[in-house]
């Protein structure tokens, strides 16, 4: 992508890295060098590689021998003890790091010519420039160091685990005379009792709500608690004891929250059974409201049970690994099991080459999984891999118990690997179906639009304000495999010469950030985007208006020497009626799609992404002065009033949940004041 024709030296800096590669020596371009997931690997690269090796050189004098004899240097001077080896480039880029019991002899096996290697390590040689070691006690620190290095560099020919967001947890407090239950993720340094992981947000918040309904514990927050006088809502719909205003005493409240401890520890039998002799005390003194309540528990705790689906006799606590791999893909699906309890489950899909094996692909996995994660008891596979003695070691020693890491044949353990392998089968299914029609839309849309190849990279730009307040830009992008998230960008709008409500130039502020960052990319991030295999540079760019939008975009591209990236526009049908949205392309007529045209629904979700996006980020944006103005800035409420909504509600958050209805139950507050301070909170964007 060419930012500038001119053959000037001094522009030839401002052409994007894959314009600029063009002008590269021969060398540079040879088959090493290849991105293998994008080449791929496998038996075709294999046959390929001597023929593509020795038309770029690579044979004899060319970077194949270059690469052998920089491991080889490093072979002089690496240690006989266990460490961690990284291989770089010549932009010092980390291709690979591996570990070893002895870094020396691993080093050795790379540097013998004649030894035959996979075409994926052949190609890992022929990029190499440079070894650095890390020398290790013990192999099991080894271990644990490639694995946090391999997450935090991820070199472009290890297995890498891409999805790595954070596990939520249950907290019962221990910092307060009533113990709150709440959804927690990262680190665990609040006093109380955690209770996980569960497989996503989800889950956990389903499980709170039964558990309040079975055992009334509160889950506000303490400012919350110490400003009540009266019961709040929770307590009037029996999801709460009323702890705040003593509507039960401590002894009862404790009683409670040791029977939500001991069901999510896997004490469930006796639990309900406790339950169900209260009920059943209860119905014969005749006391039916409050056997009812006990029932009413008792129906949330099975609720709870039902949503969990298959629940082990013997299994107290386990995580269960199931691989799968098809058409080029490995899909990797954890089942967490807790005090006898599914927890739930989520399916990974880590970046391989096709030549890695199942079980190379799960060993690196679970390295790399565990690395910021406490390990159960058990862990068990459906592939035997290769170093499950030193993995089980290096967890034992990280979560201060015994480990075991195992790929069951018979009994229950083998049933549950089982079901989980069926459930990676049925998901990677899933991935690749939606990547076929991801891919065919991708198709369909450069027909339509007369794109000169299916864009693999686009981004859709979209801006948010009130009256030009708090006005904020984003990004969203999407690829072959569906939204990209993990490469969404929001741009705080930062200029002060901008008119409110200008969005042609908040548009300009937030593209030229965002180009002149490609452009010029700062050392860190240039060295990063080259080794990743999802593009940087956008094929085709879409936003939200009409012809005047588009025209404003080119006049900023232009500026920017951007030449080759495609510009659409998207503008809104007759009173915003979706379905009728007219498309605008530079030097084209305007585009009209029939309403049920897959390809317009596809630009409908692109373009509602990015509006969700945005108005999120602007929302959160607004959030953060409002809780830095406090109430001062409500126009017509007085401190009487801003004092009354704080006794009444406790915190300025409860104040921003609160409906109209109830703040108008506020003394003082009148139905238009409620108003007035609802859409003080709720604003409607422009």
């Amino acid at each position: 992508m060419v930012h500038d024709s001119s053959d000037n030296p001094d522009d030839r800096t401002r052409k994007s890295p894959r314009a600029a590669a063009s002008d590269a020596p021969p060398e540079r371009l040879a088959a090493p060098d290849v991105d293998p997931a994008a080449a791929g690997g496998g038996d075709e690269d294999d046959a390929l590689l001597p023929d593509i090796l020795e038309e770029s050189g690579a044979i004899g004098e060319g970077p194949l021998a270059s690469g052998h004899e920089a491991i080889e240097r490093a072979v002089r001077l690496a240690p006989t003890s266990p460490g961690v080896y990284r291989m770089l480039n010549a932009n010092a880029d980390v291709l690979y790091v591996g570990k070893a019991k002895n870094v020396k002899k691993r080093l050795s096996n790379y540097a013998r010519q004649s030894a035959p290697l996979p075409a994926r390590i052949l190609r890992m040689i022929a990029a190499t420039v440079t070894v650095e070691i890390v020398s290790t006690n013990t192999e099991t620190e080894a271990l644990l160091l490639e694995a946090n290095l391999i997450k935090q560099l991820r070199p472009r020919f290890n297995v890498q685990l891409r999805d790595d967001k954070s596990f939520p947890y249950i907290l019962i407090t221990g910092d307060h005379w009533a113990p709150q239950i709440l959804k927690h993720r990262g680190a665990q340094t609040r006093p109380g009792r955690y209770f996980g992981p569960f497989a996503s947000a989800g889950a956990v918040n389903r499980t709170i709500t039964a558990l309040q309904r079975a055992f009334l514990i509160r889950s506000c927050t303490d400012s919350f608690f110490e400003s009540r006088t009266r019961p709040c809502l929770l307590y009037q719909i029996r999801r709460c004891a009323g702890p705040c205003t003593r509507e039960i005493d401590f002894g009862g409240y404790s009683t409670l929250v040791r029977e939500a401890s001991d069901f999510l520890s896997g004490k469930s039998h006796a639990v309900k059974q406790e339950l169900a002799g209260e009920m059943e005390k209860a119905a014969n003194e005749l006391e039916f409201e409050r056997a009812a309540l006990y029932r009413d528990r008792l129906a949330a705790l099975s609720a709870i049970q039902s949503q969990q689906g298959i629940n082990p006799r013997t299994v107290e606590e386990a995580d269960v690994f199931a691989i799968h791999q098809e058409g080029g893909f490995s899909c990797v699906e954890v089942f967490f099991f807790r005090t006898g309890q599914n927890w739930g489950n989520r399916a990974y899909f880590p970046r391989a080459e096709k030549t890695f094996t199942p079980e190379e692909v799960l060993g690196s996995f679970l390295a790399q999984f565990y690395d910021d994660k406490p390990p159960p008891k058990n862990i068990l596979l459906s592939h035997e891999i290769e170093e499950s003695e030193l993995l089980a070691n290096a967890l034992s020693i990280k979560a201060g118990h015994k480990v075991e890491v195992t790929a069951p044949k018979r009994g229950e353990k083998k049933e549950l690997v089982t079901h989980a392998l069926t459930n990676a089968r049925e998901a990677l299914g899933r991935k690749l179906a939606d990547t076929a029609t991801q891919s065919r839309l991708l198709e369909a849309m450069a027909t339509t639009l007369n794109l000169p190849h299916p864009p693999k990279r686009i981004e859709v730009y979209d801006n948010s304000h009130i009256q030009g307040t708090n006005a904020v830009g984003a990004m969203i992008v999407a690829g072959p495999d569906g939204f990209v998230k993990n490469q969404y960008r929001k741009f705080n709008i930062k200029s002060e010469g901008i008119t409110p409500g200008d969005d042609f130039a908040m548009m300009r502020e937030v593209l030229e950030r965002r180009f002149k960052r490609l452009i010029n990319p700062p050392e860190e991030s240039a060295a990063k985007g080259k080794d990743d295999d999802f593009p940087q540079w956008p094929d085709l760019v879409i936003i939200d208006g009409g012809r005047g939008q588009l025209n404003a975009v080119r006049e900023i591209f232009a500026s920017l020497g951007l030449t080759e990236v495609s510009l659409m526009s998207v503008a809104k049908g007759p009173d915003r009626d979706a379905g009728r949205e007219t498309l605008f392309m530079p030097e084209r007529e305007a585009i009209k799609l029939e309403p049920r045209d897959p390809v317009l629904y596809f630009i409908q979700r692109l373009r509602d992404e990015a509006h969700r996006f945005v108005i999120g980020s602007h929302r959160k944006l607004r959030k953060k002065d409002i809780r830095e103005a406090g109430l001062q800035e409500i126009p017509g409420i007085g401190p009487s009033r801003k004092r009354a909504l704080l006794h009444h509600f406790g915190t300025l958050k409860e104040i921003e949940r609160a409906s109209i209805a109830d703040l108008g139950k506020v003394p003082g507050v009148s139905a238009e004041s409620a108003r007035r301070i609802f859409e003080y909170f709720h604003p409607q964007p422009g």
